[in-house]
Parts: C-alpha cells; structure tokens; sequence
C-alpha cells in the first residue's frame, strides 16, 4: 500500500514537472493496461462458457461405491475443449430447499477432476462424503457441485 501511494504521489510531481512528457507516458501504460484487463475478461468468459458445458452428477450410491467414499460421481465433458483441471465444494440439500447442510471445514476433503479429460469423454469415480450437519443422514439429501473452478488449455 505505501508502495501504491509512492507511484501516485511520483506520477503527481511528474504530471505538474513535466506535463507533457508524463501524460504521454501515462496514456501508454493506461493503453497497456486496458488490453491485459480485457484479455483477462476474455479469457474468464471463455473459462465460464466451457464449464457450463460441463454436466457434473453425484448421488448417494454405498451400493456401487466402497464405504469410506459413496458418493458417486459422473462427469461429461460436452465442451469443445479438453478439461486440464477442476475443482469444486460439494453441497447437501434436502430435496426441493435451498440450504447447504455440507459444513466446509478446513480438513473436509478437497475435491479435483480427473488430469485431463477429452471432449465428449466421460470420468466416473466415487467420493468421500462432505462432513454434513448433525442430524441428517446422507440417504436423505441431494448433493450438487458448487464453486466449480476449472481450466481449458488452448
């Protein structure tokens, strides 16, 4: 902060010094900003559309899944790029509410996708439970993904 503070006074005593010179300069260095801000915008928006073709499914399934993990998991990847990396947090839900019965605590599990994953493929795997608030059982409730984070090499 104090760092910030010296460029904008410097940039200031410049502008009054040498007006010309400074303003020059400044109008490049605002130029180069505003093409790295907008190609961080594209590349976010490109990021958000792959990951909308994404279709992430989980159910309680102890019958297919070994015990310490029986959530089962089944991922497509419907995007025209290949999947790198993902990662997401597991939500619980009573059917037809809105309230997020998973506790997300620093040792609950972290969840990540398969290393790369081809378009149209698909990746099935069982996952551990997300630690749930006392009183409700895993059976009962739906489990969705939520802050769903991934990346599509060029």
């Amino acid at each position: 902060m104090l760092i910030g503070a010296l460029l904008i006074l410097t940039w200031i005593v410049l502008l009054v010094r040498y007006p010309a010179r400074a303003l020059s300069v400044s109008m490049g260095a605002l130029l180069g900003l505003g093409l790295v801000a907008s190609w961080v915008i594209w590349q976010e928006g490109r990021e958000a559309r792959h990951l909308a073709h994404l279709e992430l499914r989980m159910e309680y399934a102890p019958e297919r899944c070994p015990a310490n993990r029986p959530l089962a998991l089944s991922l497509k990847n419907g995007s025209p790029a290949a999947l790198s990396e993902l990662r997401w947090q597991i939500a619980a839900h009573r059917p037809g509410d809105s309230v997020n019965l998973a506790e997300h605590l620093y040792e609950s599990p972290r969840y990540r996708g398969p290393s790369e994953l081809l378009p149209g493929d698909t990746w099935q795997d069982c996952l551990p439970l997300p630690t749930l608030r006392p009183g409700y059982r895993a059976s009962t409730l739906e489990f969705r993904a939520e802050r769903v984070q991934g990346s599509f090499p060029y």
